[in-house]
């Protein structure tokens, strides 16, 4: 701690004067800037508490003024903590704001030159500072200063940022750079509409006046950008796109759509038609439409495949996959950009088995093969595929010595700080950078410290960095076993299953909590806890109580109990269930033409968030069965055939 005063007698006192000051200064900068976390006794498995002293209130405040870029406010604050201990994000937080308005868009009138230069001298080689230049380059792109971004972007360590990367492009296309080169980097980089900034909006037209991107290639951008509603910035990308009232009403009502464009799509030429069918099947696919396969077969066969969305080509091999079509998911996948084919394991798979049922096995093996070594669902069913069992890689223990040393670095002593303030963007940002460039052993190290610290989400995140050197009691850790095997054992519940699902809900924050209200560690939600807690004979209980490890452990394992008995034993459904509510799976089974693979199934569920959920739940499951009784059950047996079954109501919240 920086135990420096701010002040300096500027005449000479008496010396009790002196000392009566100093003593009451040192009084006063212990209370408030430097006070240590409470060491009250706390729970198994759980840090201490922190208690927050009015300058950590503040220093919250600031951050919070900081994000809403709310100048008079972050300078009011920002003064008011001149002795705190982390002066570089008091600093960062005064400076941000003044380089942004409040639409989070970089001013090209900001006056802050001088005093980032001297920000980044000062901070150079940290993560604030490495963050401070991200928003400074965005300034710098907004301006058009070119010499001075291109000095900078070198610099930026992390280069994470979309529309850093577009103004970068965009610099390149000013310096004469062969236009047609960099409209294909930019076609690399967009991938993603949400990351489409003003610095995308004006790189795309650009490269259109460049002839470095034709104009059916900036509408395709534009169009990706409408289908997830950003119309402006659609307009912006790409102008005015002939089928614009197409996406906005397949959006709207897919299935009006689909029969409307039956009726009228002959007064388009093909490129649009096929833009439009391919539009309309990812809106109908998203709803399980049965539809939707005769759409993408209308697009397959009018082509343009490369112009269509990342959105729209993996819906296409989805519903493919439905359909059982494998020369059409062979097809899809084959024609999809190359960077949202390789973004995703899904589609390594889904091609090489594919291959299998199309009749070439040796290629097919060959895919499996790029796979068989990620600890993930589908390196998982690779492995099987490839008759090879879901095995754990060989334990690497690191020694004391080594782990000891990690608690020396400054990132992670800051980052503990910040995770003990319940800052847990900047603890992640403070942790995150120090990883960089570590060896396995060196990462191994880290993650054993943090779990000695109780910092278990970071366990699991610094363990599953390794790439030839594991310990899989880290990447898969068990903290509150004493609290959970008794209460998954009453009731019959598989353990290993339990805690891969709450590796995936909570990382094991014991205070996590959702943006739609789940809390703990297994993000119960207050009114399904409402339930459970009526359902077992919790009289007790009050929502304060989901705070409470052993309560949120007992209500949360109980209702995936329930969910998994509502749904036939199926731990497929029973897992959706438990991330979106019990009777939407029952719905997307009830939507099935034909009984289907349980991993088919899988791939299709239409919410992002819960066929990613379902993927890594039951991967978690399989490891944590490994670790526990040294086998597992097979994943594709796990999975299972999902079979069409009429939805009946639930009375399961």
């Amino acid at each position: 701690m920086n135990r420096n005063f701010a002040f300096m007698p500027k005449h000479p006192i008496k010396h009790f004067l002196l000392l009566a000051i100093l003593v009451l200064c040192l009084g006063a900068w212990e209370s408030g800037f430097a006070k240590k976390p409470n060491v009250s006794k706390s729970s198994p498995g759980q840090p201490a508490p922190y208690e927050l002293t009015e300058a950590d209130k503040l220093f919250i405040e600031l951050r919070d003024a900081a994000r809403r870029n709310d100048v008079p406010k972050t300078q009011q604050l920002s003064a008011q903590l001149s002795n705190y201990p982390d002066t570089d994000y008091v600093r960062y937080f005064r400076i941000k704001p003044q380089m942004f308005d409040k639409g989070n868009e970089a001013r090209a009138d900001s006056s802050v030159d001088e005093e980032v230069g001297a920000f980044l001298k000062t901070y150079e080689g940290t993560a604030i500072g490495d963050r401070m230049r991200n928003d400074w380059l965005l300034v710098l792109g907004k301006r058009k200063d070119w010499a001075q971004f291109d000095q900078e972007y070198p610099k930026f360590v992390l280069d994470d940022d979309t529309n850093v990367k577009c103004y970068a492009l965009h610099s390149r296309l000013v310096k004469q750079e062969d236009a047609k080169r960099v409209g294909q980097d930019t076609l690399k980089i967009m991938v993603d509409p949400r990351q489409f900034g003003l610095a995308c909006q004006e790189l795309v037209p650009a490269l259109v006046q460049a002839n470095g991107l034709s104009n059916s290639q900036a509408r395709a951008l534009g169009r990706a950008a409408a289908e997830m509603n950003f119309e402006t910035a659609g307009r912006r990308i790409g102008g005015e796109d002939p089928i614009a009232s197409i996406v906005r009403s397949a959006r709207a009502d897919s299935s009006k759509t689909y029969r409307d464009f039956l009726q009228t799509s002959l007064r388009y030429n093909k490129e649009d038609q096929a833009m439009a069918w391919g539009v309309i099947g990812q809106f109908l696919a998203k709803r399980l439409d049965r539809n939707a396969y005769d759409a993408y077969r209308r697009q397959q066969q009018l082509g343009f495949n490369s112009l269509l969305s990342a959105e729209t080509q993996e819906w296409k091999v989805r519903t493919a996959l439905r359909a059982h079509d494998w020369q059409l998911v062979r097809e899809s996948i084959e024609s999809m950009n190359p960077v949202v084919r390789q973004r995703d394991p899904a589609w390594t798979y889904w091609y090489g088995r594919s291959l299998k049922e199309l009749g070439d096995p040796e290629k097919a093996n060959a895919q499996f093969q790029l796979l068989e070594d990620q600890f993930s669902f589908y390196g998982q069913l690779a492995r099987e595929e490839l008759g090879k069992p879901i095995v754990i890689p060989p334990k690497v223990k690191v020694s004391d010595g080594e782990i000891k040393e990690m608690g020396k670095r400054p990132g992670f002593t800051r980052a503990e700080r910040f995770y003990a303030m319940n800052l847990r963007f900047e603890g992640n940002r403070e942790w995150n950078w120090e990883l960089r460039g570590m060896s396995d052993r060196q990462l191994l190290a880290a993650a054993e410290y943090a779990k000695r610290i109780h910092l278990y989400d970071r366990t699991v995140n610094t363990a599953d960095r390794t790439k030839g050197e594991h310990d899989f009691a880290l990447r898969y850790p068990t903290p509150f076993k004493d609290q959970l095997s008794p209460i998954a054992k009453n009731i019959d519940l598989n353990l290993a299953w339990a805690y891969g699902l709450i590796r995936q809900e909570s990382r094991f924050i014991t205070n996590a909590s959702s943006s739609v209200g789940a809390s703990g560690l297994m993000q119960v939600m207050p009114n399904t806890a409402k339930y459970v807690a009526k359902k077992i004979g919790m009289n007790s209980y009050t929502n304060e109580r989901l705070k409470e490890t052993q309560t949120n452990l007992t209500l949360g394992s109980h209702y995936l109990n329930m969910v998994l008995k509502d749904l036939d034993d199926s731990w497929v459904l029973a897992s959706a269930a438990y991330n979106a509510g019990p009777s939407r799976p029952k719905s997307w089974r009830e939507r099935l033409n034909q009984s289907t693979e349980g991993a088919i199934f899988v791939e299709s569920i239409p919410f992002n968030e819960t066929r990613t959920y379902v993927k890594n739940v039951l991967a978690n499951a399989s490891y944590y069965s490994l670790l526990m009784d040294g086998q597992t059950t097979p994943m594709k047996q796990r999975l299972g055939v999902i079979a069409p079954k009429t939805a009946v109501l639930s009375e399961l919240p």
